[in-house]
């Protein structure tokens, strides 16, 4: 769902009204009044400016407090909903199950309750950009309305910076993380001339690198063909180093202390792990893995058991792709007590067990 100019709607005698019922009063309550009172805009083209008009509604952009006078305004947005809701800042995603008409009735009822809500909160959707995403090969199809428009039907969308398409594949992912890495390394490329090492190095690790590996361990690449494409970008860059253009790509790796992207996806999975296992995340480890039962004496105490996957893309989601390299842990490293000594321990791995890292 898309709220049409969400943070500029936002009306302030009603927002006010909720911070109160929030149990938000006193000097807190009057600050935030004062913060919000006698605001005015104006217009300025070539020089020409508009007269002044009063703001009545939006919260202020830019600031710390306005993102949360928002949430406030909006948290009460799926109080009569069946379906399940995910909120953040203004975007917001409706999603169930849908195997009947029942199923489909339920989730037309909770679109009916949103538009009710948008309208008596004065805070509409934009319903040219609400769109609908069926995933599952046996999904129906259903079609959609809200304010008697028929939503859109579409085979991907981008939440939050990640591209989602209805098979769940990551190829549509990886050809955005590639686009956006080369640009940004072929911007280094035109616009560096002092290419040392050390200022390649840290313009890669902060310019590139994170293109390549944003949220990667919800689309984690398993397809060979995504795999390459995005080593494509870090061969690109150990061929940018002075003297390195005709060395093998692994001597550049050696050279510049760098591990391949493969390497390092598999090495964030287990850091997940075992900050999980450790109660260092809020994630909960049941809801991801159950410890095996059997006794092995050559497996450590925390041996994950490995549920079977009938699909393909199952077998490759976080919580069954780590677990064979998990198990594969000695119970020296597995006894760290810190994330640090996790590291190190891992560090350690990769240098005596060759290709540990790799798929």
């Amino acid at each position: 769902m898309d709220f049409a100019k969400a943070f500029d709607k936002v009306p302030h005698c009603r927002l006010l009204d909720k911070i109160e019922k929030h149990g938000i009063g006193g000097k807190v309550l009057a600050w935030i009044k004062e913060w919000l009172h006698d605001r005015k805009q104006r217009v300025c083209i070539d020089g020409h400016k508009s007269s002044w008009k009063a703001v009545s509604s939006g919260v202020p952009q830019g600031s710390v407090l306005g993102p949360v006078l928002f949430l406030i305004f909006i948290n009460d947005l799926d109080s009569a909903l069946i379906s399940f809701i995910l909120k953040f800042a203004d975007d917001t995603k409706l999603f169930g199950i849908v195997n009947t008409d029942e199923d489909k009735a339920a989730i037309q009822r909770d679109l009916s309750c949103l538009v009710e809500w948008s309208e008596k909160w004065l805070m509409p959707f934009n319903t040219d950009k609400c769109v609908v995403l069926h995933l599952g090969k046996n999904n129906k199809e259903f079609d959609y309305v809200m304010n008697n428009t028929k939503l859109h039907t579409v085979n991907e969308e981008k939440d939050l910076g990640v591209i989602i398409t209805s098979n769940l594949k990551p190829a549509r992912q990886c050809q955005q993380a590639y686009a956006k890495a080369s640009k940004s390394l072929g911007l280094i490329a035109r616009t560096i001339t002092y290419k040392t090492p050390k200022v390649l190095l840290q313009l890669y690790k902060t310019l590139v690198r994170p293109h390549l590996e944003y949220c990667v361990s919800a689309w984690s690449p398993y397809y060979e063909k995504d795999k390459v494409l995005l080593e494509r970008v870090q061969h690109r860059f150990t061929r940018m180093v002075p003297g390195l253009k005709k060395l093998p790509y692994d001597n550049r790796l050696d050279y510049l202390r760098l591990w391949t992207l493969e390497e390092r996806r598999n090495r964030a999975d287990l850091l997940e792990v075992f900050k999980i296992y450790r109660g260092l995340s809020l994630l909960s480890f049941n809801c991801f893995f159950t410890i095996s039962s059997v006794v092995n004496t050559r497996c450590h105490s925390a041996k994950i058991a490995k549920p079977r996957s009938h699909l393909d893309l199952r077998h490759h989601f976080f919580s069954s792709r780590v677990i064979d390299r998990w198990n594969s842990l000695p119970q020296s490293v597995i006894d760290c007590n810190t994330l640090n000594c996790f590291k190190n321990g891992l560090d350690k791995m990769r240098n005596t067990k060759m290709g540990f890292f790799m798929d």
